[in-house]
């Protein structure tokens, strides 16, 4: 069985990235691989908080519960740690690009390359909207997810 460590990246760590994490968790039980998983943010707003209450609610509605993971920051071992970064947008993806050390082993890519329903790969972030706004999410990372798992099975 392949087995791959991944780390998903969002800005602070309590909505897409925690979601992303419990999503990957999910997928991978049902394929030939192994994902060891973490997610952090690049910036540290919410370090030590759980994820948003409206993350937790609408991935609790598909039997997923992210409820105990904490926040934390990006730092400059998980660049020698993990196989995989995924960012969900550009400007995540800018920050890891500036903190990744040149002789790091991890592949830092958008999430969303994975899926063509991500638009310019990015997954939108719900925090300032409503409940909807986390369905969408959930839905959209559900199907890059399923995208991600099928490629790394090809590796």
């Amino acid at each position: 069985m392949k087995s791959f460590k991944v780390l998903t990246v969002c800005l602070g760590n309590i909505c897409r990235s925690p979601a992303a994490q419990g999503i990957l968790e999910t997928v991978a039980k049902e394929s030939r691989i192994f994902l060891e998983l973490d997610s952090a943010g690049t910036a540290a707003y919410h370090v030590g908080n759980k994820p948003d209450s409206r993350s937790i609610a609408s991935l609790r509605q598909v039997n997923i519960d992210i409820s105990s993971q904490s926040a934390r920051q990006v730092c400059e071992e998980d660049f020698y740690n993990f196989d995989w970064i995924v960012a969900m947008d550009k400007a995540n993806l800018a920050n890891l690009e500036k903190l990744q050390p040149a002789d790091s082993r991890a592949c830092v890519v958008m999430f969303g390359e994975f899926c063509e329903r991500a638009q310019f790969g990015e997954v939108d972030d719900p925090y300032y909207g409503g409940d909807e706004g986390f369905v969408h999410m959930r839905e959209h990372l559900t199907a890059i997810s399923q995208a991600f798992v099928a490629h790394l099975e090809t590796l």
